[in-house]
């Protein structure tokens, strides 16, 4: 795919939207050159002399904490940048620093005093005290800020009463016993401000988050010890719930089917963390789980609280009896359930201090969806024996594990299509917009576009007339303006919308939306808007997030295939119609935005569990022609399907597609109705933490266009801080199913002159050939062994785990990845090679041949023989059971070739002109060359395979790997374009012979370095290498005439190229 035009290094837009990095933001001040200022203002040294002068009187029991606020600490932050009085007339969602009004609860302030945020999204807190409090020794403060922090996931946070300024790492589980000093990394008194200012401010001001030093800061002190985020001990938590409620019900309640049970155990938890998030935020009176732990019957007591919040919140969470107009069927199960106190003690407990080190008062809706996101991935079994066993559900086993979408790509995402849908637009209009996930999971990116929209609806409200609009929003604490909650509940219903297979994640989903609705309410507020409107608190949204298997229909089932759709466990397939869900909306033309994170998991896996749904893919999707595709491609088609005509559609997914024959079709789709939108390619960039996945940003849309941008990433931390890409317009001329290989900026030039060449590799090969494949490696293959002469050897057997002696004639040597480079190969295994190989052809030798000549091999694959025969589910029990897995490529390697190693840092050649070396498989292996001599020798192909321009067009159509490393695959070597050598031109053939001629000087140089032992040898001979490397890259630039600005660009790329993998 040929590719380019504008260049551009930064991809800003949409950061600074989910950020909110305004341009416009208050001032902060700064040194030269930009950098956090390192002289402290007058007013700090001002601050500290009048701290010293009156020290005695502000230390005394007299002076309060919000004195000290107000006369020393709000100074302080504003000194350091931060608009503490919001003096730039920020919308409530962008404010720099949030004044927690306290909470009053039972036992004590609920809320931190002040969360310093960068865009809306929190940064870190502080917690001020009055100075008499010895914050140094304060075991009480430092635990209280230290769960504040952990609760909410920050790294760090403050506590300082001016006097005294600790910063504490909040990575590290708070205990009850812990000392004041756990977990603190730095401390000053206030007489360090004038010398510590520079360290200080290059942490704390704004201008040093914005900058990254913040982040930085909290890399270099992250422990490998003693770190445990909120999330991953909560999972723990709520892991070992489950356990103690699936046993305890499954036991008490035998007539209970395992569907019931999951259902059952999974309203419960989601129950009582509700109500207790609910207590913590004000919202239900403190304690009132906790008050039941004095009961005989603690589940009867929690259902009388059940029955309470269904008159109060109206959700599905609390659903009991039939009423008119509620879309959902209600829970007729759960209240008439036996479960053990002694269960019900242990989670209580668990949930309040001193037990519990989580304050759920600055706990997130998003915290808690990545918590349920890992703890779906499982499922309650009951054994014949009504035993409950949780295990992993078979896809997310397959799959290796559930991962989250990060936070700050659910608010690129919605930037860029619940943004783009809502920019310009009144909430009369946004009303009309709907918005999908058709895969929600636990909800990440309809809280993410609810969150969205809640903002821009508070920032339009309070900007057009607030005061007219008291049915829309009220005035709060602070005279902070809030949306109602019935105008929150409205935005809900109107414009999102959600479907997932798994129930559980429907009902997680659920949970969170309506803990949303919720935020920044308090039992005083809620219960006047509850009066003044006569409704209860929350939503029902059953008929906006629902079950089902957004890919399949009802129009699947018939009479033919009624028996054939059932899972593993005998239970009908999913599946969803969406006419009868959603018909106003498809009536209408179908959703505005489509957005999510679809699954990742190849048919294979789908077939051994979901084998109906397989077959129905294929039979439904032009994206599932291909043999082996894999399931997100399927729902990049449904999701275009669902699209109205203007509408936008954005997934997180991989970018395999790209470049994969199974990710054909998709292309040819995508290029045919000019979907192609926005591109931002992580190349080898890591998103998912905990899991190796090559992905990209997708965004596709139905309207007339002519170009899309395309963006290529290539340090994440980067673009999550500064928006920094090589980014830049790409006509839609140039997207077709061939594969996708977008090149922008400067590069693109250069690129595009190569890939515009007639000739390739495959043109001037005789055969590329991967590495022979026995099946059996262990058996075949042997990474150990003992150079000596004499017609046996010593290899060491992985399958014996020991040394054996061989007859030498049947061990090949092989060559395998880390030992082959540009111009040296060094072979570090033996393969038993039990062929013989005659004119390029290989015949397997018979049992009595092998018995005859080579005795001792057959002895040893005697010894193997039923684990051969056994081999792919039996396919060798025959007579010849001992032949390799594979007899493509057999006879391929005894003769000249150029070896070319898959996994590679840069693309590399060898010329084994002995005939000797092999490959075994491709990934540890690679590829075998022969070559057309017609159009140029061995030598010359070798030196264009190794060159710097060749390997600058490689990097740009191959797929990428993690640590710097891309794969040489027979699609991508293939594809290099190869200038040919006319040997009837005197200029050429010269230019051919110089480059041959410095070929073999570089085989005999990187032989001779091999066997070098003097350090001044070593050096005289790289400097030679690397002298030979660089007339032959000349040489190369000269063939293919490129310009000397091409060359800066080429060498550029390969230098920048290089210090990315140093």
């Amino acid at each position: 795919m040929r590719a380019c035009t504008a260049i551009s290094v930064k991809d800003t837009t949409t950061l600074k939207r989910a950020y909110r990095l305004e341009a416009s933001g208050p001032s902060t001040r700064s040194g030269s050159g930009g950098n956090v200022l390192t002289e402290p203002p007058k007013r700090i040294s001002g601050l500290v002399e009048r701290f010293e002068r009156h020290a005695s009187s502000y230390t005394s029991s007299g002076y309060n904490e919000a004195q000290v606020r107000q006369e020393f600490i709000n100074i302080l932050f504003d000194e350091l940048g931060w608009d503490i009085y919001n003096v730039s007339g920020y919308a409530e969602a962008y404010k720099d620093v949030v004044h927690e009004d306290a909470i009053k609860v039972a036992s004590g302030t609920k809320a931190p005093d002040y969360c310093f945020r960068i865009g809306g999204s929190r940064k870190f807190f502080l917690e001020a005290k009055r100075p008499a409090v010895k914050i140094k020794e304060d075991v009480g403060s430092a635990y209280q800020l230290r769960r504040y922090g952990w609760s909410a996931k920050l790294p760090l946070s403050v506590l300082t009463n001016f006097a005294e300024f600790a910063v504490y790492d909040c990575r590290i589980r708070p205990q009850k016993e812990d000392k004041a000093s756990r977990a603190r990394i730095h401390y000053w008194t206030y007489r360090d401000y004038i010398d510590k200012w520079d360290e200080i401010s290059g942490v704390f001001s704004k201008e040093a988050l914005l900058q990254g030093s913040f982040d930085e800061f909290v890399e270099s002190t992250k422990r490998k010890r003693g770190t445990a985020e909120v999330d991953t001990e909560f999972l723990k938590e709520i892991e070992d719930w489950r356990d103690r409620l699936s046993r305890n019900i499954a036991i008490r309640n035998l007539d209970l089917s395992v569907d019931d049970l999951n259902y059952s155990v999974q309203r419960t938890i989601d129950r009582i963390l509700f109500l207790r998030m609910c207590e913590d935020r004000g919202i239900e009176p403190f304690s009132q789980l906790r008050g039941l732990l004095n009961s005989d019957d603690i589940y009867a007591g929690l259902c009388q609280i059940y029955l309470k919040a269904d008159e109060k919140y109206n959700s599905g969470l609390f659903h009991f009896r039939r009423e008119k107009d509620r879309p959902t069927e209600p829970d007729d199960l759960t209240l008439n359930l036996s479960i053990d106190s002694k269960v019900l003690t242990h989670i209580i407990k668990h949930i309040y201090y001193p037990e519990s080190p989580y304050e759920f008062s600055v706990w997130t809706p998003e915290i808690l969806g990545n918590v349920y996101e890992q703890f779906l991935g499982k499922t309650i079994r009951l054994t014949p024996g009504h035993r409950a066993k949780v295990e992993y559900k078979p896809e997310v086993k397959k799959a290796g594990g559930v991962y989250y979408t990060p936070q700050f790509i659910v608010e690129y995402i919605v930037g860029e299509t619940v943004g783009r849908a809502c920019k310009g637009k009144t909430p009369g209009q946004i009303s009309k917009l709907r918005i999908l996930d058709p895969a929600c999971g636990s909800g990440s990116f309809l809280l993410g576009a609810y969150a969205y929209l809640l903002s821009h609806h508070l920032d339009y409200y309070t900007n057009h007339n607030p005061s007219r609009r008291r049915d829309k929003i009220y005035q709060g604490r602070d005279k902070r303006w809030f949306l109602t909650i019935k105008e929150k509940k409205r935005i809900l219903l109107t414009n999102i919308f959600g479907v997932d297979i798994d129930t559980q994640a429907v009902e997680v989903t659920k949970l969170s939306l309506l803990l949303k609705v919720l935020e920044d309410e308090n039992k005083d507020v809620l219960e006047k808007q509850q009066k003044l409107w006569r409704e209860r608190a929350l939503p029902d949204l059953g008929n906006n997030i629902k079950c089902g298997n957004s890919l399949i229909g009802l129009d699947s089932y018939d009479g033919r295939q009624a028996r054939l759709i059932a899972d593993e466990d005998g239970q009908m397939a999913d599946t969803f119609d969406w006419k009868t869900e959603y018909p106003n909306i498809i009536r209408s033309g179908g959703f505005d935005v489509v957005m999510g994170n679809p699954p990742y998991a190849s048919i294979q896996t789908l077939r051994g569990h979901r084998p109906f749904e397989a077959a129905e893919m294929k039979r439904r999707y032009v994206s599932a022609q291909s043999g082996s595709f894999d399931i997100y491609v399927v729902f990049i088609e449904r999701g275009l399907q669902l699209l109205n005509p203007s509408g936008i559609l954005g997934y997180i997914c991989p970018h395999k597609f790209f470049n994969a024959k199974y990710g054909e079709p998709l292309r040819r789709l995508i290029a045919e109705g000019r979907y192609l939108s926005k591109v931002v390619h992580f190349t080898d960039q890591q998103v998912f933490k905990g899991a190796t996945t090559y992905t990209c940003l997708l965004f596709l849309d139905k309207r007339n266009k002519y170009k899309f941008e395309f963006s290529r990433v290539a340090n994440l931390a980067d673009w999550r801080r500064n928006g920094y890409s090589v980014s830049g317009k790409v006509s839609l001329k140039e997207v077709t199913d061939r594969e996708w290989n977008f090149v922008v900026g400067e590069s693109a030039s250069v690129y595009k002159r190569l890939d515009s060449m007639e000739t390739r590799l495959r043109d001037i090969t005789m055969r590329i050939f991967q590495g022979v494949i026995t099946s059996a490696d262990p058996i075949f293959l042997f990474k150990g062994f003992e150079s000596r002469t004499g017609p046996t050897m010593k290899v060491f057997s992985k399958k014996l785990n020991q040394w054996i002696e061989l007859e030498r004639g049947l061990l090949k040597p092989v060559v395998r990845s880390g030992h082959i480079d540009r111009y040296r190969a060094h072979p570090t295994a033996y393969v038993l090679f039990p062929y013989d190989v005659v004119d390029g052809k290989g015949r397997l030798l018979s049992r009595d041949e092998i018995r005859k000549d080579y005795p001792l091999v057959w002895k040893y694959l005697e010894n193997h023989k039923d684990a051969l025969m056994n081999r792919e589910k039996g396919r060798f029990k025959d007579q010849q059971w001992f032949r390799f897995g594979r007899t493509q490529n057999i006879g391929m390697w005894e003769q000249k070739k150029l070896l070319v190693p898959y996994m590679v840092r840069r693309l590399g050649a060898y010329l084994d002109a002995d005939k000797s070396y092999y490959f075994v498989n491709v990934t540890t292996g690679g590829y075998g060359i022969t070559v057309d001599e017609a159009f140029g020798s061995y030598e010359y192909i070798c030196a264009l395979l190794n060159s710097k321009l060749i390997d600058f067009y490689f990097k740009h159509t191959t797929t990428t790997f993690r640590s710097g490393y891309f794969a040489a695959g027979k699609q991508f070597i293939e594809r290099i374009p190869i200038r040919t050598i006319d040997l009837l031109d005197s200029k050429d053939k010269s230019r051919h012979d110089e480059i041959a001629r410095l070929v073999k000087d570089m085989t005999n140089l990187n032989e001779r370095l091999a066997i070098a032992k003097s350090p001044t040898e070593r050096q005289k001979l790289h400097r030679q290498i690397t002298l030979t490397d660089r007339r032959l890259d000349l040489l190369v630039y000269d063939l293919y005439g490129l310009t000397q600005e091409e060359v800066d660009i080429v060498e550029e790329f390969e230098s920048n190229a290089d210090s990315d993998q140093r």
